[in-house]
């Protein structure tokens, strides 16, 4: 039997990339097909070389757990969600084989539809939520800066502008430091910063929380802002502190800004 190598690449780059996308949709995450591409044509690369002889120990259990990983933190980035995403990732991997199996097939055209129709239920049966959590992408610009963010759409986060009344994107200290410039000693001391941060447009943001009496925060308003599939301009708040302890939020938005 003769066995193309690029069609065996371009097979593996498909199937991880459709699994990829049905990854992130099933845990809740915005597809980012670009890191999803990059990571699946590794995967593509690494089926090829399994097939080339003297490279065909990299299809022993052990590259194979080295590959996946490789892949996730391509795909996920190098934080704790990514571990559960990667092992999300790998069971639809399992379950894609137990579905060619099936079929009792494994043409080149039905594993392809095999993984995009699970990536599709994923897609369909899964609203990108993880529970009661539900995310939405975000993109922020100010000055050269451009920032990607996942946000919580959190339907407590009721703050909103004093003066238009129109909801507020708030993000975390880290955000804000890459954006402006400002440390989390100046977002811990907000009418400090307006006077001595010398940063154009800040303004102080009142706030109340659940047992606290409330305090402000420093935000300003950006013009160029992206919410899910909403775009325009919006006031950002900038918490003194990280949104997220394991890293999968930098922002929470109660809705369109």
């Amino acid at each position: 039997m003769v066995v193309y190598l690029d069609v065996i690449i371009l097979l593996n780059f498909l199937v991880d990339f459709f699994l990829l996308m049905g990854t992130n949709r099933l845990c809740g995450y915005p597809a980012k097909c670009g890191r999803s591409a990059l990571a699946a044509a590794v995967g593509g690369v690494y089926g090829g070389a399994c097939l080339l002889p003297g490279f065909r120990f990299l299809g022993s259990a052990l590259w194979r757990v080295i590959s996946l990983c490789l892949i996730s933190i391509l795909a996920f980035g190098f934080c704790k969600n990514a571990v559960r995403r990667g092992a999300i990732f790998t069971l639809l991997n399992m379950a894609l084989g137990g579905v060619a199996l099936g079929l009792g097939t494994n043409g080149f055209w039905t594993i392809v539809i095999s993984a995009i129709g699970v990536a599709l239920i994923c897609v369909l049966g899964f609203p990108g939520k993880i529970g009661e959590a539900s995310y939405v992408s975000v993109e922020l610009s100010y000055g050269n800066n451009s920032l990607r963010l996942i946000a919580l759409q959190d339907t407590g986060n009721s703050l909103t502008d004093p003066l238009t009344g129109r909801s507020v994107l708030v993000v975390g200290a880290d955000v804000a430091q890459r954006l402006t410039g400002l440390t989390r000693e100046q977002l811990c001391k907000p009418a400090e910063a307006i006077l001595s941060a010398g940063v154009p447009g800040l303004r102080l943001i009142p706030y109340r929380t659940i047992g606290q009496t409330g305090g402000m925060l420093l935000g300003m308003r950006f013009q160029n802002v992206r919410i899910g599939k909403w775009k325009g301009s919006s006031l950002v708040a900038f918490a003194p502190e990280s949104l997220s302890e394991e890293g999968a939020y930098q922002a929470l938005t109660g809705g369109v800004a």
